[in-house]
């Protein structure tokens, strides 16, 4: 909470100022009672028509500057919420995109999204009533027992006296809020997650008709939180009707015992209607206090779940400049750019996702990488690229560890197409440039050496063409193409392919490899993939299986060296 309170000081000012506008506007609603109280026992009596006029023009102004006054403060304390709310959802938006691989991995992606957008609104809600209720409730409460006591002190004592009752089960019920709501924000996480999935793997749902499947798995999480939601609603809601009765039993009291005492000439007719009109309001002001306690439960767990992601330390820094770390351009040179010594990393620190890796690539080479699914090969650019910290070993660029360089500018010396790479909801040529502002020319050679340009000259908008989110207007061999492009463009110093031209033709693919080989020349080149044809003329080649190198050579030396790298050459043209 204390995250969350640190975006509200800013704001402070003018939660004040609305705040005192809502003050006004309270006393002015509470004044409306006692002037009809003083009418009916000392104007009306008179039968002063001057008199009547004055007082009830009195009630009409007071009336009315409660109104503007709520009316103005229920604006400012909109404007405050919307503010303190945007401002802390671009940190926290801002935040996640700091965060390491495994933080990542840690929190989860459904989760990361339930809390940018499900929490930080429920902060909003909170923020917002709190300013709306959270001065007029109380004040109409305490100010209404206080006038009350003018009133007829043995009437307020009836009042105060269920107060303690009311106290008790407010609190006893508000116990188990905080808990109830965190294990529904857990569940909601559950149900954004299956929504992505469905969302994103519709065609394959589709495909395999298992859309019914589907449906029950979501009716389940779907259950799940509706469940969830209504315990804890039906928890918290007990406030109300416990608070009803007890306010009612003594309304009750009031009643009879008011009426003896105008009956014992103890008090006036004017006092009962007044002290019933305050009873109301008093009513109204306790109800509205149980809502703020479910308000602020909730808004409590959803600021412990973003609290932990804007409190969470750094793992690796992402985009700190000044922090000490090594500046690349003037590192020393090393006889080798990139060198993996004994290193090993696991995902789970349970099991070794790689292990007693060691390797040395020069400038300009290019080594390929193969092994069955599951050996390490995109654990290896991962961690070249920092993503995750490793356990055993170093990676030198340069002669120099990548845990001494500056995040921001040792990714900058890559240009990378992932396995599962993402395309923008934006033009080809968005997509290629990224927002790095590079020159025409450098987007159009890119898109040259990625074989893209056929397509994109059948295009009648070319490079301006738009496309949808993931690429879906694009079929998977011009999907590649574009990734392709934006890896090649800004002529990076070190190039990863992670099974880069899957969907392209044999023709393609070759026509790619030259151009790789042709135009970047100088460029460190890591390629993975599942063909030996696209790696084979590689400077070296290293055979994983298990995490492990089972064999590192060239094309030739391999054939004879390493058993698993015949026998996939073998299958793979045609000799077994």
């Amino acid at each position: 909470m204390k995250t969350i309170i640190s975006y509200i000081k800013p704001e402070l000012k003018r939660m004040i100022w609305g705040l005192s506008i809502k003050f006004v506007g309270t006393i002015m609603d509470l004044c409306i009672p006692w002037i009809l109280a003083y009418m009916i026992d000392n104007i009306i009596s008179k039968r002063d028509i001057k008199q009547i006029y004055l007082w009830g023009l009195l009630m009409v102004v007071c009336a009315t500057i409660g109104v503007f006054a709520n009316v103005y403060a229920n604006r400012n304390a909109a404007a405050v919420g919307r503010d303190v709310t945007c401002n802390l959802r671009y940190d926290l938006y801002k935040k996640i995109n700091t965060l390491s691989s495994s933080q990542i991995d840690y929190f989860t992606v459904p989760s990361l999204i339930s809390r940018l957008t499900t929490d930080t609104n429920n902060i909003h809600r909170t923020i917002c009533i709190m300013q709306r209720l959270g001065v007029r409730a109380p004040i109409l409460l305490i100010g209404g027992i206080m006038i009350t006591l003018t009133l007829d002190p043995v009437l307020t004592f009836i009042l105060i006296l269920i107060m303690p009752f009311i106290a008790f089960f407010i609190s006893f019920i508000s116990k188990r809020g905080v808990s109830l709501y965190m294990s529904l924000q857990k569940s909601i996480d559950s149900l954004v997650r299956v929504i992505r999935e469905n969302i994103t793997g519709v065609k394959v749902i589709k495909a395999f008709s298992k859309a019914d499947y589907e449906r029950e798995r979501f009716y389940r999480v779907n259950k799940d939180v509706s469940e969830k939601d209504t315990t804890a609603s039906m928890v918290m809601s007990l406030n109300q009707p416990i608070v009803n009765i007890l306010f009612n039993l003594g309304l009750v009291l009031v009643v009879v015992v008011g009426a003896y005492r105008v009956e014992k000439g103890a008090i006036q007719v004017g006092v009962i209607v007044a002290f019933l009109s305050y009873f109301t309001i008093i009513l109204t002001a306790m109800k509205s206090v149980t809502k703020l306690f479910i308000m602020y439960f909730k808004a409590e767990a959803s600021a412990i779940r973003v609290s932990e992601i804007l409190e969470v330390e750094k793992d690796l820094d992402i985009e700190d400049v000044d922090m000490g770390k090594t500046n690349l351009k003037n590192s020393c040179k090393s006889e080798y750019h990139i060198q993996f010594k004994n290193v090993a990393f696991s995902y789970n620190k349970k099991s070794d996702a790689i292990k007693n890796i060691s390797f040395e690539i020069k400038t300009g080479d290019s080594l390929g990488i193969i092994g069955p699914i599951g050996s390490g090969k995109s654990t290896i650019i991962l961690l070249l690229m920092g993503f995750y910290k490793i356990d055993e070993g170093e990676i030198l660029i340069n002669g120099v560890n990548i845990d001494d360089m500056n995040k921001a500018e040792l990714r900058n010396m890559f240009g990378v197409v992932f396995q599962n790479d993402y395309l923008f909801s934006k033009s080809i040529y968005e997509n290629i440039d990224l927002g790095r502002n590079l020159p025409d020319e450098e987007i159009k050679k890119a898109a040259i050496s990625a074989q893209a340009m056929d397509f994109i000259d059948q295009s009648e908008y070319g490079f301006q063409k738009i496309i949808s989110q993931k690429g879906n207007n694009l079929s998977g061999g011009q999907k590649q193409r574009v990734l392709l492009a934006r890896a090649f463009a800004g002529n990076p110093e070190i190039l990863l392919l992670d099974d880069a031209s899957s969907a392209l033709d044999f023709k393609t693919d070759m026509r790619l490899r030259e151009s790789i080989l042709e135009n970047y020349k100088a460029t460190t080149k890591i390629i993975i993939d599942s063909r030996i044809n696209s790696i084979k003329k590689c400077s070296k080649i290293m055979v994983l299986d298990g995490g492990q190198i089972v064999g590192y050579g060239d094309h030739e030396e391999l054939l004879k060296s390493c058993p698993m790298y015949f026998e996939i050459n073998e299958i793979q043209n045609g000799d077994l």
